[in-house]
């Protein structure tokens, strides 16, 4: 067989040659421990959390080492792309301050290494396809669909592993003049590559994770190019790493399988192989079983869910840490005021036996980290998520946003403050009954109180109200209400004693916060009235007087 020959056949249209590339494409001047990370979504419409996660990782491994980031689009396979899903990719990366150094960005591309769409980067991959062939390393395949069902059929029946191999690759034995002849009859090919794996041996593959992986050699001819030329991943990503000049490549472990596939090919090409860093499945609980997180089951997988309901992209890259590194919690306490990207992170403590999510803990860490935010801060990103997602408190929001950072501010310059604030919908239900707009008695009157009582401490309350009173003041009318309506003004009298007494403070105070919140638990009332203004509470209570009748 004349490989060169053949290989002017199948691309008489690439000139270039592997050197050509290699010149084009030089090694990085970066410093000796430089990483060159790459993260490489399909632009299939959905971008979902193991992207985000994978992405935080690659984005650390940069920047803390003085390397480069790179968004490449992987979308070679006309069938999935979806219009539009650029965008969406760069937008959701960029809401959780995921910032590429090289890539694909919604201007266009940026860097020396592009184009960073796959499908711009047809040529090269016939290049290096071309140059495989002219090496006898991959072959053309004129096998048609009926044929490879037939053939995995036969390996079926005789239980054998399913594919493309050894005895069963019948076209790695076509002469030159049979693929002249096909060529010259039009038929459709795919380029594979003519593997010499013995699926028999083992080897050990270092893992930036994992430490190190046991391997079969790959035996496999798979497609390097489809019938129209375009390569499938597992081409395309070994050529683009090389000469993106990727030093680690992240990703999940579903992708240690094709991995021999991907060391067959930088091995033949003469190629160093990136760094592989497989990463364990996000797990979530399940009742009493632990399973892998879904995009059909679980909302939380995609990463527009983050933003529909409000979640702070500070606390959701704080709590991808703690999941990243099992050190992180630890070091956090340590250095509570430091920002994110000044921890140490490492692939040394990156989980490989499933990270755990979970929306409570991601809850619990965003109480924590609203807590170091200004409370401007707070309600301008409230604003933000408002406008985009509930429109009617945007423009409430907007209105009286000096209003907004008062109530935001209840309780948090306290020595024990209150952390109650999660995300924009929690928020947003959570203080909306400061506005006129959404304010509803939500809550029942206590058990201890009927309604003409709870009208009668009212009736006493509105007597002494002065939007004046300090906290002091006012809470000494609470206690006086109390006393005088035969409350007990100590709790443990009333626990002491309940058959002495109606009830006991709590019971008259949570009469007159639910009037002036409608409901029975909310932050201290006399700060709550501070904020309404006196026009508002005397309104409130005189209304709810009056659908106590």
């Amino acid at each position: 067989m004349d490989y060169n020959k053949l290989a002017n056949l199948l691309f008489p249209e690439i000139t270039k040659s592997v050197a050509d590339y290699e010149a084009h494409y030089p090694a990085r001047e970066l410093p000796p421990e430089a990483k060159v990370t790459r993260l490489g979504p399909s632009p299939t419409g959905f971008i979902h959390l193991g992207n985000l996660y994978g992405a935080f990782a690659d984005e650390r491994l940069a920047h803390q080492s003085q390397g480069v980031f790179i968004l490449r689009i992987e979308d070679t396979d006309d069938k999935r792309k979806v219009e539009g899903s650029e965008e969406i990719i760069i937008n959701s990366l960029d809401y959780f301050g995921i910032h590429f150094d090289e890539g694909a960005t919604l201007d266009g591309e940026k860097g020396a290494y592009g184009p960073y769409c796959q499908s711009n980067r047809v040529a090269l991959y016939q290049t290096i396809a071309k140059h495989l062939v002219e090496m006898g390393c991959a072959y053309p395949s004129f096998a048609t669909a009926a044929e490879l069902d037939e053939i995995r059929q036969q390996q079926e029946a005789q239980k054998l592993l399913t594919g493309y191999y050894g005895e069963w690759a019948t076209d790695r034995n076509l002469t030159e003049a049979a693929i002249e002849a096909k060529l010259s009859a039009g038929e459709p090919w795919v380029l594979r590559l003519l593997s010499q794996g013995d699926p028999s041996e083992t080897r050990q593959v270092a893992d930036g994770i994992r430490k190190s992986v046991q391997v079969h050699p790959n035996n496999m001819d798979a497609v390097l190019l489809k019938t129209n030329g375009v390569p499938t991943y597992h081409f395309a990503h070994v050529v683009d790493d090389h000469f993106m000049r990727i030093t680690h490549v992240v990703r999940g472990e579903e992708w240690l399988s094709t991995l021999p596939i991907h060391l067959e090919l930088f091995e033949t090409l003469g190629w160093q192989h990136p760094v592989y860093c497989h990463t364990a499945h996000m797990m979530k609980m399940d009742g009493e079983t632990k399973r892998k997180l879904s995009k059909r089951k679980d909302p939380e997988m995609s990463l527009s869910y983050y933003g529909e309901v409000g979640h702070f992209p500070e606390a959701v890259r704080e709590y991808l840490m703690t999941l990243l590194n099992s050190n992180f919690e630890e070091w956090r306490l340590a250095n509570p005021a430091l920002s994110l990207e000044d921890f140490p992170f490492s692939l040394d403590h990156m989980s490989t036996s499933g990270a755990l999510f979970d929306m409570n803990k991601l809850n619990d860490v965003a109480k924590d980290v609203l807590l170091q935010m200004t409370e401007e801060a707070i309600a301008d990103f409230l604003i933000d998520w408002a406008t985009k997602h509930q429109a009617e408190a945007a423009a409430v929001f907007t209105r009286d946003r000096d209003k907004l950072i008062k109530i935001l501010a209840i309780g948090r310059d306290e020595k024990k403050p209150r952390k109650d604030l999660e995300y924009g919908q929690q928020i947003f239900d959570f203080i909306k009954y400061f506005f006129d707009e959404w304010f509803v008695i939500a809550d029942e009157l206590p058990e201890n109180v009927d309604a003409p009582e709870a009208k009668a401490i009212l009736a006493d309350y509105l007597a002494t109200y002065d939007q004046q009173d300090d906290n002091e003041n006012w809470f000494g009318k609470i206690r006086a209400i109390t006393e005088n309506r035969g409350y007990a003004v100590k709790m443990k009298d009333y626990k002491k004693h309940p058959e002495d007494y109606k009830g006991h403070v709590g019971d008259v105070s949570t009469v007159v916060r639910l009037a002036i919140t409608g409901r029975r638990n909310s932050p201290d009332v006399w700060t709550i009235q501070q904020i309404l203004g006196e026009t508002c509470v005397l309104a409130r209570i005189n209304n709810y007087l009056e659908k106590l009748n």
